[in-house]
Protein backbone atom coordinates (compact mmCIF):
# COMPACT_ATOMS: atom_id res chain seq x y z
CA UNK A 1 0.00 0.00 0.00
CA UNK A 2 3.07 2.50 0.83
CA UNK A 3 5.36 3.20 -1.71
CA UNK A 4 8.82 5.28 -1.47
CA UNK A 5 10.75 6.23 -4.06
CA UNK A 6 14.66 7.91 -3.59
CA UNK A 7 15.53 10.44 -5.90
CA UNK A 8 18.67 13.17 -6.02
CA UNK A 9 21.48 10.29 -6.41
CA UNK A 10 24.46 10.02 -8.62
CA UNK A 11 28.01 11.13 -9.14
CA UNK A 12 29.64 13.80 -7.03
CA UNK A 13 32.80 14.83 -6.59
CA UNK A 14 34.89 14.87 -2.92
CA UNK A 15 33.91 17.78 -1.23
CA UNK A 16 30.89 18.51 -3.53
CA UNK A 17 26.96 18.25 -1.64
CA UNK A 18 23.74 16.47 -2.57
CA UNK A 19 20.23 16.38 -1.44
CA UNK A 20 18.18 13.13 -1.78
CA UNK A 21 14.82 12.82 -1.86
CA UNK A 22 11.86 10.30 -0.61
CA UNK A 23 8.56 10.52 -1.96
CA UNK A 24 5.89 8.37 0.46
CA UNK A 25 2.68 7.61 -2.08
CA UNK A 26 -0.17 5.54 -1.96
CA UNK A 27 -1.90 4.47 1.23
CA UNK A 28 0.54 7.77 3.21
CA UNK A 29 -1.80 7.86 6.50
CA UNK A 30 -0.07 6.84 10.04
CA UNK A 31 3.47 7.58 9.04
CA UNK A 32 5.17 7.75 12.20
CA UNK A 33 8.51 8.55 11.49
CA UNK A 34 11.05 8.68 8.04
CA UNK A 35 14.79 8.01 8.07
CA UNK A 36 17.25 7.56 5.24
CA UNK A 37 19.99 4.40 5.66
CA UNK A 38 22.65 3.26 3.46
CA UNK A 39 24.79 0.78 2.34
CA UNK A 40 28.20 0.46 0.97
CA UNK A 41 29.79 -1.97 -1.40
CA UNK A 42 30.62 -5.47 0.48
CA UNK A 43 29.44 -3.71 3.80
CA UNK A 44 26.59 -3.94 6.21
CA UNK A 45 23.22 -1.67 6.09
CA UNK A 46 23.55 1.47 8.79
CA UNK A 47 21.55 3.69 9.69
CA UNK A 48 21.98 7.45 9.26
CA UNK A 49 19.30 9.69 9.77
CA UNK A 50 15.67 9.89 10.87
CA UNK A 51 12.83 12.40 11.44
CA UNK A 52 9.80 11.74 13.18
CA UNK A 53 5.77 13.40 12.14
CA UNK A 54 6.75 15.92 15.01
CA UNK A 55 10.22 16.69 13.49
CA UNK A 56 12.21 15.47 15.91
CA UNK A 57 15.58 14.25 14.37
CA UNK A 58 18.08 11.01 15.76
CA UNK A 59 21.34 11.02 13.60
CA UNK A 60 24.25 8.58 13.45
CA UNK A 61 27.42 9.31 15.08
CA UNK A 62 29.56 9.38 12.00
CA UNK A 63 27.35 12.14 10.89
CA UNK A 64 29.45 14.89 12.63
CA UNK A 65 27.14 17.42 11.24
CA UNK A 66 27.36 16.50 7.46
CA UNK A 67 24.35 15.21 6.98
CA UNK A 68 20.71 16.86 7.78
CA UNK A 69 17.12 15.29 7.53
CA UNK A 70 14.15 17.29 6.75
CA UNK A 71 10.55 16.48 5.94
CA UNK A 72 7.65 18.77 4.28
CA UNK A 73 4.77 19.66 6.58
CA UNK A 74 2.24 16.30 5.70
CA UNK A 75 5.83 14.18 6.05
CA UNK A 76 5.07 12.60 2.87
CA UNK A 77 8.14 13.81 2.06
CA UNK A 78 11.49 13.15 3.32
CA UNK A 79 14.76 14.95 2.48
CA UNK A 80 18.57 14.01 3.39
CA UNK A 81 20.95 16.95 2.99
CA UNK A 82 25.06 15.82 2.25
CA UNK A 83 28.12 17.83 2.56
CA UNK A 84 31.55 17.97 2.34
CA UNK A 85 30.81 13.89 0.35
CA UNK A 86 33.95 11.81 0.72
CA UNK A 87 34.70 8.42 -1.51
CA UNK A 88 33.67 6.50 1.68
CA UNK A 89 30.13 7.91 1.54
CA UNK A 90 29.47 6.02 -1.93
CA UNK A 91 27.22 3.16 -1.53
CA UNK A 92 22.99 2.80 -2.01
CA UNK A 93 20.92 5.08 0.08
CA UNK A 94 17.64 3.80 1.02
CA UNK A 95 14.78 5.41 2.19
CA UNK A 96 12.60 4.03 4.84
CA UNK A 97 9.28 4.62 6.36
CA UNK A 98 7.27 3.67 9.76
CA UNK A 99 3.26 3.67 9.30
CA UNK A 100 1.29 2.59 12.43
CA UNK A 101 4.13 0.20 13.42
CA UNK A 102 5.44 -1.09 10.27
CA UNK A 103 8.73 -0.41 8.09
CA UNK A 104 8.45 -0.14 4.77
CA UNK A 105 11.20 0.34 2.56
CA UNK A 106 12.14 2.17 -0.94
CA UNK A 107 14.06 0.68 -3.84
CA UNK A 108 17.73 2.45 -3.14
CA UNK A 109 19.66 4.84 -4.47
CA UNK A 110 23.00 4.91 -5.70
CA UNK A 111 25.53 7.54 -4.29
CA UNK A 112 29.17 7.74 -6.28
CA UNK A 113 31.51 10.03 -4.68
CA UNK A 114 34.77 10.65 -6.76
CA UNK A 115 37.90 11.26 -5.57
Amino acid sequence: QLRLVESGGGLVQGGGSLRLSCAASGDIFGIIAMSWHRQAPGKEREAIAAITSGGSTNYADFVKGRFTISRDSAINTSYLQIHSLKPEDTGVYYCSANQLGYDYWGQGILVTVSS
